[in-house]
C-alpha cells in the first residue's frame, strides 16, 4: 500500500472537544489579558449569541475584549491588514477567532501581521510571495470553530486571496498553531444544511487526498480512516437534521482529525484546482468548488491507477464493504453527494465560464505548483484543463 514508515508530528494545541466546551472557555489558562476577537462581516455570530457568549467567557477569566468584525468568507490580505491595524490599536496581546475557517485562517494573517513589519505577502512562501523570514512571534490564537470544515483549529496555516494578482495561497509557521482551540458542536447546530455539506465535504477531502498522498504515512492513514469512516456515516445525518448533536459531534471529530492529517502530509492537487476557482470567484465556497470538481479529479487518479488498493479501502470507509475496484470509490463518493443533495451544483451558477479554464490551469501551477508533488501520478496541462471541463455544468 506503499505507507510511508516514519512522520514528523506537531501540534501543540490544546483542543477541548464536545458538545458545551464553550462554557468552559472561562476555566482555561489563556495567553493574555486584553483580547481581540475576530468574527465575520456576517451577521450569524451575534444573532446566535456566540459572540455574547464568548465575551461574558472572556469577562469571566479577566480579559478585556474588543471586536473586530471584518473578515469575508475568502479571506484576503486587506482583511488581514485591517485586522491586524485593530489589534495593534486596541493593545491586544492574544486573539479570539471566533467562527469557521475563513475566520480562522484571517486570524492567523493578522497575528503575523499584528507583530511584523510590512505586507502579508512578504512572508507568503509560494506564487508570487516574497518569502521573508516571519521575525517577531505572532501573536497567540485561540481558537473557537462553529463550523466543521477546515480543520483549521488544528494547524498552522491560514489560506489568504491576494485580489489584485488572483491568488488563493497560504501562509504557515508553527507559531500559528492556536495555543487552544474549543470545538463545540452545539455552535455548529445554526449552520444550514447546504454549508453543512460544503464544509462537511471540505474535511472529506482533507482526508481522501492526504490518503491518497505520495507522502501518507501510519500516523495520517490512521487519522484519514477515522474522519472518512465518520463523514461518510454522519454528515448525512447533520446535513437532513442540524439539531442532530450526536451527527455534529461525530462531524466535528471528523473535521479535527482531517486537521491532524494536514500537520502530516501535503494533500494532493485538489485543493490547488479549487483554489485557483475560488481566487477569481470569490463567492464560491471552497467546499463547493471541491465537491464540482472531485469526480472528475479522482477519475483521473483511478484510471491512471495511482493507487487502486487505496481508492477500493476508501470506498470500504465510505459504506460499500463489497468493494472490489479503484472505480467503487467514485461510486461510493457518488452516493453520499447525492444523500447531502450536492451532486448536482453548477459551476455556471456562480459566474464560472467554460473560457476560462486555461487560466484556471495556470493560475494552479503557478500559485499552487507545491501541492502537486504529493500527486502520485502527475498531470499535463492538458489533463487538468479536462478535470475542469469534465466538471463544468
Amino acid at each position: 500500500m506503499n505507507t510511508i514508515l516514519n512522520y514528523n508530528q506537531y501540534v501543540p494545541t490544546h483542543i477541548l472537544f464536545g458538545a458545551g466546551q464553550l462554557n468552559n472557555l472561562h476555566a482555561e489558562q489563556l495567553p493574555g489579558k486584553k483580547a481581540l476577537i475576530i468574527i465575520s462581516n456576517g451577521k450569524s455570530t451575534r444573532a446566535n449569541g456566540y459572540l455574547a457568549r464568548t465575551e461574558a467567557q472572556l469577562k469571566e477569566a479577566g480579559v478585556e475584549t474588543t471586536v473586530f468584525d471584518g473578515v469575508a468568507p475568502n479571506p484576503t490580505v486587506e482583511n488581514a491588514a485591517a485586522g491586524a491595524k485593530a489589534a495593534r490599536e486596541s493593545g491586544a496581546d492574544f486573539l479570539v477567532a471566533l467562527g469557521g475557517g475563513s475566520v480562522m485562517d484571517c486570524a492567523k494573517a493578522i497575528a503575523l501581521l499584528a507583530t511584523n513589519d510590512g505586507e502579508l505577502w512578504d512572508y507568503i512562501l509560494i506564487g508570487s510571495g516574497k518569502g521573508q523570514p516571519i521575525a517577531n512571534r505572532p501573536l497567540p490564537i485561540v481558537a473557537i470553530t462553529t463550523t466543521a470544515g477546515t480543520g483549521s483549529e488544528s494547524d498552522g496555516a491560514g489560506v489568504i486571496t491576494k485580489e489584485d494578482t488572483n491568488e488563493k495561497s497560504f501562509i504557515m509557521h508553527p507559531a500559528l498553531f492556536p495555543v487552544l482551540s474549543i470545538v463545540d458542536p452545539e455552535l455548529m447546530v445554526s449552520v444550514p444544511a447546504k454549508f453543512t455539506a460544503f464544509q462537511g465535504f471540505d474535511a472529506l477531502f482533507h482526508s481522501v487526498e492526504g490518503f491518497v498522498s505520495a507522502g501518507a504515512n501510519l500516523a495520517s492513514d490512521m487519522y484519514a480512516r477515522e474522519a472518512i469512516r465518520n463523514l461518510a456515516e454522519y454528515l448525512p445525518r447533520a446535513v437532513k437534521d442540524g439539531c442532530d448533536l450526536e451527527a455534529r459531534t461525530r462531524v466535528a471529530f471528523a473535521n479535527t482529525l482531517s486537521g491532524a492529517v494536514m500537520t502530516l502530509t501535503l494533500l494532493t492537487s485538489e485543493h490547488g484546482l479549487e483554489h485557483a476557482l475560488s481566487a477569481y470567484h470569490p463567492n464560491l465556497p471552497h467546499g463547493a468548488g471541491l465537491i464540482m470538481i472531485s469526480k472528475a479529479y479522482f477519475t483521473y487518479f483511478v484510471e491512471h491507477h495511482g493507487c487502486d488498493d487505496r481508492f477500493v479501502e476508501l470506498a470500504h470507509l465510505m459504506g460499500m464493504p463489497e468493494a472490489t475496484r479503484p472505480e467503487d470509490f467514485i461510486m461510493a463518493l457518488t452516493k453520499l453527494q447525492e444523500a447531502c443533495g450536492v451532486a448536482d451544483l453548477k459551476m455556471s451558477d456562480y459566474g464560472i465560464t467554460s473560457d476560462e479554464f486555461e487560466k484556471f490551469m495556470r493560475n494552479t501551477r503557478e500559485v499552487m505548483g507545491i501541492m502537486f508533488t504529493a500527486d502520485r501520478v502527475q498531470m499535463s496541462d492538458a489533463d487538468i484543463v479536462k478535470i475542469y471541463a469534465d466538471s463544468y455544468k
